[in-house]
């Protein structure tokens, strides 16, 4: 049984609403930050959040958009308005400190064992790698699906200094290959341990079973890769 509680967390900018995320099991476990899709804080995501939870996990999931409380969530359809939220954040300084409160807010957790990691999805995905180049120090892996990767965060990734593992799907009509195999070459250029996962028939949102783009071959994959990955670098020798 996973128990869900909802949880304030303070930044430079203001308390933070999050969904705290773990199992009715005692004992010290590590953590998880997921962060959202642009869609905003969905039912989705705390799904998955539920979902990271029940195999060993106290996962939290921060709600990037509260600086625009409360019309903050959109449907799937909803892709302009969505979108238009999303281009309205600040990718520099802000949003760094908002995903460093996070991982300092879990890290308190009684429960919570020293090791965090970070995923996320789309929007989430691009600010999980964020997260690698910038809070390396304060986290222990990182797992982006399919995110945009801004140019600064690619001068930005000889910081990375844990191990990470990227989910793309092929077709995605918002992060073109070449896209990824510069980051990718990036990776080799700078000899840094990461795994790249690439879906050949995969779109955007692959994973999401409530978008139309579902893919549920890629997504049970990178669930399990997901798995696996925090397992060996999370839970193991705790």
């Amino acid at each position: 049984m996973q128990i869900e509680t909802e949880v304030m967390i303070s930044t430079p900018d203001g308390e933070m609403p999050a969904f705290l995320y773990r199992s009715a099991e005692s004992g010290q476990q590590p953590a998880v930050v997921l962060l959202m899709e642009a869609f905003g804080l969905t039912p989705h995501i705390r799904d998955v959040a539920a979902r990271l939870a029940k195999v060993g996990y106290v996962v939290l999931a921060p709600d990037l958009y509260y600086r625009e409380l409360p019309n903050n969530k959109f449907e799937y359809d909803e892709v302009e308005q969505a979108m238009a939220m999303m281009y309205r954040m600040d990718f520099g300084q802000p949003v760094e400190e908002d995903i460093r409160a996070a991982i300092a807010y879990v890290k308190s957790q009684p429960n919570v064992s020293s090791k965090v990691g970070v995923t996320g999805f789309c929007l989430g995905g691009g600010l999980t790698f964020l997260a690698a180049c910038k809070l390396s120090g304060e986290i222990a892996a990182a797992a982006p699906f399919y995110g945009t990767v801004l140019d600064e965060w690619i001068e930005a990734m000889p910081n990375i200094t844990v191990p990470i593992y990227l989910f793309h799907g092929g077709v995605d009509p918002f992060i073109p290959l070449e896209h990824i195999q510069q980051i990718e070459s990036r990776f080799k250029e700078l000899g840094k341990e990461y795994t790249l996962k690439v879906y050949p028939d995969a779109d955007h949102g692959f994973f999401c079973h409530e978008r139309s783009s579902y893919n549920r071959l890629a997504a049970e994959d990178s669930w399990h890769e997901l798995t696996q990955f925090f397992h060996k670098y999370l839970q193991e020798s705790i």
